[in-house]
């Protein structure tokens, strides 16, 4: 395609057609709606992001609202979603709009790059859907339908590829209609030029693309070089104390499930029973099922032991970071999924 006309043209009337316009994030339409959506977005799939969506606006219907917002709250409302320190930035910027801009989601791209988890794609969607305004977005959609349309080979995640795509994007960005351009491109990318079996036969973009002339739409893009993930286990502590409490520990800000509320943890078995004859407790605790869980850079074994105590113990007192919690409390708080799952089997 020769510029970015014909390609805006034949993309904005396939989005006519057949785009998502019904999205919850694109009723009521402002810069705060838009800015939630795109951060729950990343690396989530539309399905699963709208009911926490749908939730957290009930609760947080303005930024102001999830300024003073307890952060035990807005991790509560993330649980199960995912990849924590996306809902710690979003309260750190919700906070900074505040006091900053007066309330008021920034509509340029330098303000909201500034601002705590908003890069350079995401504000550029954010300008565009929420402000109709030219925004460059490359997420994993674009991504994909670009080196697929270009028939680029090698990793998107080098350095000059993505300075490459940047640069198509750039490009291929109308003037106008720009919320619908960038809700089209992604729809394509989404719906249609799908990381498997996408339907090349229903894309407007067929007679364009590259990669499948080469018949290698399967092989673009180029996958990420694999490694071998590392694998870690842990042992926690699910204590019972005589009223049926649990104790909870809060997880330090950064790191693994940042801030969310989690058992106590340990090295190893022998760790966990040196600290319970360390708190005068007994040692003998009762094995639970292991549980598996993968991050994206290693893969954890969780081995649980449960202790339910007969009488309160005298040492386990609560603090900022250790405290008793019962199990019509454990929705009000952030909690790791696989943790989540473990209590709701052992209440």
């Amino acid at each position: 395609m020769p510029s970015n006309i014909p390609f805006a043209k034949q993309l904005l009337s396939w989005f006519d057609q057949h785009g998502r316009n019904h999205l919850p994030w694109q009723k009521d339409r402002s810069g705060y709606r838009v800015w939630v959506s795109e951060i729950m977005l990343q690396q989530t799939q539309v399905a699963t992001v709208i009911p926490y969506f749908e939730r957290f606006m009930l609760r947080f219907p303005r930024v102001e609202n999830l300024a003073q917002a307890d952060l035990d709250e807005v991790l509560s409302l993330w649980t199960g979603l995912g990849y924590y320190s996306r809902a710690r930035n979003l309260h750190a910027s919700a906070i900074a709009i505040a006091e900053q801009h007066q309330g008021v989601m920034p509509n340029n791209l330098e303000a909201l790059i500034a601002l705590k988890g908003i890069g350079r794609s995401t504000a550029g969607a954010i300008i565009s859907q929420a402000f109709n305004q030219p925004g460059v977005i490359l997420d994993g959609n674009v991504k994909r339908l670009l080196t697929r349309l270009h028939h680029i080979q090698g990793w998107p995640g080098l350095s000059h590829i993505d300075k490459q795509l940047w640069q198509l994007a750039t490009n291929l960005t109308p003037q106008q209609r720009n919320a619908d351009y960038s809700q089209a491109i992604m729809d394509l990318g989404a719906t249609v030029c799908k990381p498997k079996q996408p339907l090349c036969v229903a894309c407007p973009m067929q007679t364009h693309c590259q990669a499948l002339d080469n018949d290698a739409v399967a092989q673009i893009p180029t996958p990420k070089p694999k490694k071998a993930l590392p694998q870690k286990t842990v042992s926690v502590l699910l204590l019972k104390n005589a009223q049926g409490q649990i104790q909870l520990q809060q997880r330090p800000a950064k790191g693994i499930w940042g801030g969310l509320w989690s058992l106590p943890e340990f090295a190893d078995l022998a760790a966990l029973q040196a600290q319970l004859a360390l708190d005068g407790l007994p040692i003998n605790t009762q094995p639970l099922p292991a549980i598996k869980h993968v991050f994206s850079h290693y893969k954890l074994t969780i081995e649980p032991h449960l202790l339910e105590l007969q009488k309160q113990p005298r040492k386990v007192a609560e603090n900022e970071q250790s405290r008793w919690y019962d199990a019509t409390q454990l929705h009000t708080i952030g909690l790791a999924t696989p943790i989540k799952k473990l209590l709701e089997n052992n209440q």
